[in-house]
């Protein structure tokens, strides 16, 4: 699963040919959640300050996790995102 991103100890990584709808893996220390794209649904465990994170992450670079998207589901080489600052 390539990682695409890292800030904060939060490492934000896709899978190639994922299953939809276009999501993103989170591990942060033993916590591993997923994140909807389009929406921001969590499924996993994840503390409030690390969602905070990832949720303000997200909103800035929706776009550039879409294009990663399409290209995992091709198993083309995905793009790194830029961390959170």
């Amino acid at each position: 699963m390539p990682e695409i991103s890292k800030f904060y100890g939060l490492i934000i990584l896709m899978n190639f040919k994922d299953h939809s709808p276009p999501h993103f893996h989170v591990w942060y220390g033993d916590f591993k959640a997923i994140v909807t794209i389009k929406d921001g649904i969590v499924k996993g465990e994840m503390p409030q300050r690390a969602l905070k994170m990832i949720f303000e992450w997200l909103e800035l670079h929706k776009v550039e996790l879409l294009e990663d998207w399409e290209l995992a589901q091709k198993g083309g080489k995905l793009n790194k995102i830029e961390p959170l600052n």
